[in-house]
């Protein structure tokens, strides 16, 4: 009888678990550690900042991860307050479509899929031309770029296949690493007093500072670096008590994110001297080098072990924010195809209740995406992973923009939420944030991408037209769908 029992409960349980993915499987720091690492730390540090800091506001860089973080922190309220009456692990397809309606979901699901993998796709770009120099540098053998990305996006696929707990605690260890270097030079240059010319705090975060040079490229850039937060609410449906979970690994999150790259960004420009950081910083980029920039003042600081060791860092990074967009872009397969709007295949899961599927489809598009670019020769870092990067950023930012707007639709409408605050005051603050912020993409989108305008043009021109296919898809489903009925 007990084995009876224990059977019955086995298959109801079974069955309520049917195309679901596996829940209460995260708290708030396993997503954490999924957010922090899609942001790649170490790569947003020695990538952007140097960037930054040399065509964009010198000394005053700092304060445009600051002015970033707290646009970012706006439109968190809003989009929190959402994740209140929402958990879907399609995210922004779920929340832009409970506001604007199902064709607007429909098409930002179609940008949100397409940022997913470009993001990763030019991640593969930059990890395979890093392995292939950490390679040749350590045993003098040659392998091509491409090879070493083909290898890891099976190995991805893998871990993303095992389950999320493994996935977590793989990126918990790559995410620490990276962290606890790049915090102790921080904190130590801190404690030092600064570098050659003080601490230059008026120098990083006064107004003038702040908006000397081009501050727009500056925030840009910052606002670049951030992308990747809004992964909490897609973990929503696998998290422990999603209600209280997500809001606060969503606020955490950025509030480590802000805090990380301001303070870090700010050490950088003190080891070097506010007067001399620009130029330094430029000096690094004209050597091809950018990572110079951090790399050299770190080793100063610790000794030249960390030359060695920071490089193998870099590629862990990369490897990290790799699986956490696998993830990120696998799920939103997932969500598309429990909806009905991609084929139902891809809501198989296997028994750790991981969308395998749907984790095999984008490892696919990761395939196609990359393959060309190896079989016509193309530089990974100057094409790859600068076309694709500009892109994702410009399509994440419009996600942002359309789901702040959702946001004080969804709840003028349903008053499900009576919070002033929380769901018109910081939603409309935050939507002429980022408003802004899409702006100077466009307008800088060229020195992005380090490409010419009319490549520029080209890849903006893409992010419109996915958004059009994806409604024009959902509005072709509904009418198959009717006529079927």
């Amino acid at each position: 009888m007990d084995s009876q029992t224990a059977v019955a409960t086995q298959t109801a349980h079974d069955a309520s678990m049917a195309g679901r993915l596996k829940p209460n499987s995260l708290g708030v720091l396993g997503i954490l550690f999924f957010v922090l690492s899609a942001q790649a730390p170490l790569t947003g540090i020695a990538g952007a900042v140097p960037i930054a800091i040399a065509i964009g506001n010198g000394a005053g860089a700092p304060a445009a991860y600051l002015a970033a973080g707290i646009i970012i922190l706006l439109f968190s309220v809003g989009f929190v307050a959402m994740g209140r009456h929402v958990v879907d692990a399609g995210a922004f397809y779920t929340y832009i479509g409970k506001g604007l309606g199902r064709s607007a979901g429909s098409g930002s699901a179609a940008v949100a899929l397409f940022a997913y993998c470009a993001v990763q796709a030019c991640m593969y770009g930059l990890y395979g031309s890093i392995m292939s120099g950490l390679v040749e540098h350590h045993t003098g053998a040659h392998v091509a770029w491409w090879v070493w990305a083909l290898v890891t996006m099976a190995i991805v696929q893998v871990l993303g296949a095992s389950g999320i707990e493994m996935g977590a605690k793989i990126l918990a260890v790559f995410v620490l690493a990276e962290f606890s270097i790049l915090i102790a030079f921080a904190l130590v240059t801190l404690f030092k007093g600064g570098g050659p010319e003080g601490l230059g705090l008026t120098d990083s975060f006064s107004p003038s500072a702040a908006l000397q040079g081009a501050p727009g490229v500056a925030l840009m850039f910052a606002v670049a670096s951030m992308f990747g937060f809004e992964a909490t609410a897609i973990y929503g449906e696998e998290a422990r008590e999603p209600h209280k979970t997500v809001p606060r690994a969503t606020y955490l999150s950025v509030a480590v994110i802000t805090g990380f790259f301001a303070f870090a960004s700010w050490m950088l420009v003190s080891a070097h001297g506010a007067s001399q950081a620009t130029a330094e910083a430029g000096k690094a980029l004209e050597s091809g080098d950018a990572a110079a920039f951090v790399f050299a003042p770190i080793a100063a600081q610790f000794g030249g072990w960390v030359s060695d060791v920071l490089p193998i860092l870099l590629a862990t990074s990369l490897f990290a924010g790799l699986l956490a967009f696998h993830n990120s872009a696998n799920r939103y397969l997932f969500s598309l195809g429990r909806e009905g709007l991609l084929p139902h295949g891809l809501t198989a899961l296997n028994r750790r209740h991981s969308p395998w599927v749907a984790g095999a489809v984008q490892t696919a598009i990761a395939v196609l995406l990359v393959v060309p670019f190896a079989v016509l020769g193309k530089d990974p870092v100057l094409t790859l992973f600068s076309w694709f990067s500009g892109v994702a950023v410009l399509g994440i930012m419009l996600l942002y923009f359309l789901t702040s707007v959702s946001v004080i639709v969804f709840f003028r409408r349903s008053g499900a939420d009576t919070r002033r605050w929380n769901t018109l005051i910081a939603p409309v603050l935050g939507a002429l944030g980022i408003a802004g912020a899409i702006w100077l993409i466009i307008a800088n989108f060229t020195t992005l991408i380090g490409g010419d305008r009319t490549t520029a043009l080209w890849l903006q021109a893409t992010v419109p037209v996915v958004l059009i296919l994806g409604v024009v898809a959902a509005r072709l489903t509904r009418s198959r769908a009717a006529t079927t009925d």
